[in-house]
Parts: structure tokens; C-alpha cells; sequence
């Protein structure tokens, strides 16, 4: 009982801190932004077919794959008021590897951020690369690229962040998204003890 007391007790202080202040727009210094955005911001997401990449030297097998990524994680932030365009930052995580036929520590992976209004049709794309150093020894990195400033022009006042999307990916070849869409994976410790 006494630690169920403490967890209320914290809250309430915290909860009476809170109400002491002007109003939470001045506690978080948050401004006007909080106050007039119409609605949440643009979904951010890895496009399935385009989240994962294997490079294969020959046939479909393990003992053929290159170098490999698959997105782990995609985070946004966006902040908008009155008619100004949309401003998003965008963080990509993803796993990065090297299997028996990679040559090389270092690889260059080709990903893509497309804005699209939902459902409808891609208002602008980047392609970009994204080079990733192994470590001596290592076969596997952990890899976050951060984009920043991605404007979105909207119609009006009344145009909510909710009606596009944030899209991205490897850029892939056709037999590559035909090995994601088809669910294939290699997983390195499959089989083993």
C-alpha cells in the first residue's frame, strides 16, 4: 500500500506543478503552432515491398546474398499553422548487413522518401544514398538517417496534415520487390544452435 501511496502522491505534486503554470502552450513553449494546427500530422511509413533489399551474386541462396537493409523504423515530427505548408523531419531507422558474397566494408544503399496525398498519388519523390561503413570484424550495423525540412504545400488553413503521407524505401529492382512481396527472408542463425 505504501508504494501504491508514493505513485499518487508524485502525481498529484506533479499534476498541482502543472496547474501553477500560465497554460501548457507558455510550459512547453510550444506557441501558436499548438493552437491552430488543423489536425495530426502525415503518416509515416516503409512501404513494404521496398523495405527490405538482399543482393544476391547468382541464384535465390544463402550462400549467394551481398549486401542487405531492411527498415526497422520510420519517426516524424511536423509542425504547421494558419495556411503555411506542412514542415516535417523524418528519422529512418534500419539494420544493415553482409553476407558471404559482399565485397568490402563499405556500401552504398539507394533510398527513396515520396510525399503523396493518402490513397492517391505521389506529389513529389527523392531518391537518395545512403553509405554505411562496417566496423572490422562485423557483419551487421544499426544505421539512422535523419531528413530534415520536408515541406508539404496545402490548399488552405483547413488542410489537415492527415490527408498525405510520408512513403519511403530501398529502391528496388523488379525481382527484388518480387522477393519482399513473396514474404522471402534469409536469417543468418536459422537452423543453428
Amino acid at each position: 500500500m505504501p508504494k501504491r501511496q508514493n505513485i499518487l502522491s508524485t502525481a498529484l505534486i506533479i499534476g498541482l506543478a502543472l496547474t501553477a503554470c500560465q497554460s501548457t502552450r507558455d510550459a512547453l513553449a510550444i506557441g501558436e503552432a499548438a493552437e491552430r494546427n488543423p489536425a495530426p500530422c502525415p503518416r509515416a511509413f516503409a512501404l513494404y515491398d521496398a523495405s527490405r533489399i538482399v543482393n544476391f551474386d547468382g541464384s535465390e541462396s544463402f550462400s549467394n546474398v551481398g549486401f542487405t537493409a531492411e527498415i526497422s523504423d520510420v519517426k516524424s515530427l511536423c509542425r504547421y499553422f494558419s495556411d503555411r505548408p506542412i514542415v516535417a523531419d523524418l528519422e529512418i531507422e534500419f539494420e544493415a548487413g553482409r553476407g558471404p558474397k559482399a565485397q568490402g566494408d563499405t556500401h552504398s544503399y539507394n533510398m527513396f522518401v515520396a510525399v503523396t496525398r493518402k490513397n492517391i498519388a505521389v506529389i513529389e519523390k527523392l531518391e537518395f544514398p545512403v553509405v554505411v561503413k562496417f566496423p572490422k570484424g562485423s557483419d551487421r550495423v544499426s544505421v539512422k538517417e535523419r531528413i530534415n525540412r520536408i515541406e508539404i504545400p496545402r490548399a488552405d488553413s483547413g488542410t489537415s496534415g492527415e490527408n498525405f503521407e510520408i512513403i519511403v524505401g530501398y529502391v528496388t529492382t523488379p525481382e527484388q520487390r518480387q522477393f519482399n512481396a513473396d514474404g522471402k527472408r534469409f536469417r543468418p542463425s536459422a537452423g543453428q544452435n
